[in-house]
């Protein structure tokens, strides 16, 4: 028989462990405080990442991007974080690169002389809006992009990198780089053609910057649901959301990080490497519960942080 003494030292430490998740939590959102973004957390295990530059059109300055890179490498490391909508405030979702903020890079290229020197400028900041962008697709934790009104250039290669895209039917998307005078560099034209399974097509709007409609990109598979309006468009994200936060975080971060792995390699080498994730993973404690809840047709299996 359990003394009481023994249930009241349990007690206090369940007490104890429990604002120290609270104080770990007011922490992590601490942590993820933006100038250009708004971070906050609609569900438990859920985040809602919102591009905030309504005023811009959430255009992307320097700032942006790399506040995007910072948060979802923070949100990577959050086990209260286990799902991201991703999405922005405003009319717009993402109106492109700003073209204000990216005529500084004139004066930084007035700096040097020599062509190689300059090359090396640019060489760097592209790099660092890439990974900006990649952050998204390393992230372990699912991405859902909300997609409502102009999503334009750098927005289109953003959301590219995304797991699941959902759009409102007043969605419209551009590849807008070439009317720009370049060549699209952050992950669209790397992406873009895998998504919808149409070289064709993926050339036809890099060639020529034209509108894609939200029931276009429906049909073509770049995004998976098209919705009315806007408001249908976030209480669906936050569902699918919902939904697969109460998943393993175990099994739905093994399987991005499978996907991902597995979608630019022969399929062996995926199968190797599910396979060398798996011989751990198999052995976690969520495999038990999940599969003893499957069993038994009984109450939801409740998984641990991750």
């Amino acid at each position: 028989m359990i003394s009481s003494a023994k249930i009241m030292s349990s007690l206090q430490s369940s007490i104890k462990a429990a604002g120290f998740r609270s104080i770990r939590a007011a922490s992590d959102m601490k942590s993820l405080s933006f100038e250009t973004l708004s971070v906050s957390s609609p569900k438990e295990y859920v985040y809602q990442v919102q591009l905030n530059r309504p005023n811009k059109l959430n255009a992307l300055n320097n700032t942006m991007w790399e506040e995007i890179g910072k948060c979802f490498q923070e949100l990577d490391g959050t086990p209260e974080c286990r799902v991201i909508i991703l999405s922005g405030a405003g009319r717009a979702f993402c109106s492109g690169i700003d073209l204000q903020d990216a005529m500084s890079m004139g004066s930084m290229l007035a700096e040097h002389d020599d062509v190689a020197r300059k090359a090396r400028v640019l060489e760097q900041k592209i790099k660092k809006y890439q990974d900006s962008f990649l952050s998204i697709e390393k992230c372990r934790k699912p991405v859902i992009a909300a997609v409502h009104g102009a999503c334009v250039g750098g927005g289109f290669n953003m959301i590219s990198g995304a797991d699941i895209r959902y759009c409102s039917s007043n969605a419209w998307f551009s590849l807008k780089e070439v009317d720009l005078g370049m060549a699209a560099d952050v992950g669209a034209l790397q992406w873009f053609s895998k998504i919808v399974g149409s070289e064709s097509l993926a050339r036809e709007l890099a060639f020529t910057a034209r509108k894609m409609l939200a029931d276009e990109a429906f049909k073509c598979g770049f995004v998976s649901r098209l919705f009315n309006d806007d408001e249908t468009l976030f209480k669906e994200s936050l569902a699918l959301a919902e939904e697969i936060s109460k998943k393993s975080p175990v099994a739905v971060q093994a399987t991005k990080m499978t996907m991902v792995y597995s979608r630019d390699r022969p399929t062996q080498e995926g199968l190797d490497y599910v396979r060398t994730l798996n011989q751990t993973f198999l052995q976690s404690e969520d495999f038990v519960n999940a599969a003893i809840a499957q069993a038994t047709k009984g109450e939801p299996a409740v998984f641990s942080k991750l």
